[in-house]
């Protein structure tokens, strides 16, 4: 195989990843009962400072204490800035076996993934346990973005790799207050037309982070997750920014409302025209292959071995989602 040919560290489908404030128990069923992917415990952003010993306690309870079934469950720690990083990595990592990930906010440096990295194997080698917990972070600031490659490939634990536009919009200082949504501030003046009419045309101001984020997971088989839309009112928006980070190789998003799952569900997966599509191209390639054929032209398109594996990566991704929806356990 090429040495270019990248493959995900572990495979695991992550449409769609549920915020649960690890403080609202009355939400942990409900979470479980849903049709997200992923489902992460908030011990950060989502809990005030004096509620942050408790929010840990109560998110081992439920990881331990509830039949999650086939969902992957992450727990998002507090910054490793704070004083309550250590202790939400070493008590969640040691009491919950069950736990899948671990969420490190404000990654900005290949050492702060490696430094969770050498806590977990400590932790797994103190308890004897093979089943690693694998990481995923948030990519929420200047420097996190400027060193997204070198955190990408910080180590082979790092899944998953999440683009936090709120913290990352309060770093460059821009002054929006809904995060996630377009700005129409971020616009070019078109020139006048032949009524001498000018018309904004917007831009997406988070597109070069987007971009570098996910090339550098490409390049190093991490998932590429889009961030929150605060806006959770607005589902025309939402399914806006889906489309858009999906059309740029994300393959999953944040969802902090339950309402956005089953929009995230969808974008992220083939539709029935695609899987029609990619089945019928993976038939017809293989037959031109066997008859001596390279490429062929379809409705006036040409096809050729490239397509292939573009059929057979939609293929796979709706195996994995059909394999995970029948409670599948992640490898």
């Amino acid at each position: 195989m090429s040495a270019t040919i990248i493959k995900p560290r572990r495979e695991c489908l992550q449409r769609s990843e549920l915020a649960v404030p690890a403080t609202s128990a009355h939400f942990f069923e409900k979470a479980r009962d849903s049709e997200a992917d992923v489902i992460f415990f908030d011990l950060e952003d989502a809990v005030a400072d004096h509620l942050k010993d408790d929010a840990r306690a109560a998110a081992i309870r439920a990881i331990n204490g509830i039949d999650w079934r086939h969902k992957t469950l992450a727990v998002r720690i507090n910054g490793l800035d704070t004083r309550w990083a250590l202790s939400d990595l070493v008590d969640v990592a040691r009491h919950c076996p069950r736990l899948d990930m671990i969420l490190l906010p404000k990654a900005g440096s290949a050492f702060d993934v490696r430094f969770v990295e050498q806590v977990l194997t400590h932790i797994e080698r103190e308890h004897d346990r093979t089943r690693r917990v694998g990481i995923e972070v948030l990519i929420e600031t200047s420097l996190g973005v400027a060193n997204a490659e070198e955190i990408a490939e910080a180590s082979d634990r790092l899944e998953a790799m999440i683009f936090g536009v709120g913290d990352y919009t309060v770093d460059m200082r821009t002054g929006d207050k809904t995060f996630g949504v377009p700005s129409e501030r971020y616009a070019v003046l078109t020139a006048p037309d032949n009524d001498g009419v000018r018309t904004h045309h917007w831009n997406d101001q988070w597109h070069f982070a987007l971009a570098r984020i996910v090339n550098a997971c490409r390049a190093n088989g991490v998932r590429a997750i889009d961030g929150p839309f605060t806006d959770f009112g607005d589902s025309d928006g939402y399914r806006a920014s889906a489309l858009r980070s999906a059309a740029l190789g994300f393959e999953g998003k944040w969802a902090i409302h339950p309402s956005q799952i089953a929009i995230a569900n969808q974008i992220y997966s083939p539709g029935e025209a695609e899987l029609a599509w990619a089945r019928r191209i993976v038939q017809a390639i293989e037959a031109n292959v066997a008859a001596g054929h390279g490429a062929f032209s379809d409705n006036g398109k040409l096809i050729d071995l490239a397509h292939l594996k573009l059929a057979k990566g939609i293929v796979k991704r709706q195996e994995l989602i059909e394999r995970t929806m029948q409670g599948a356990a992640r490898p």
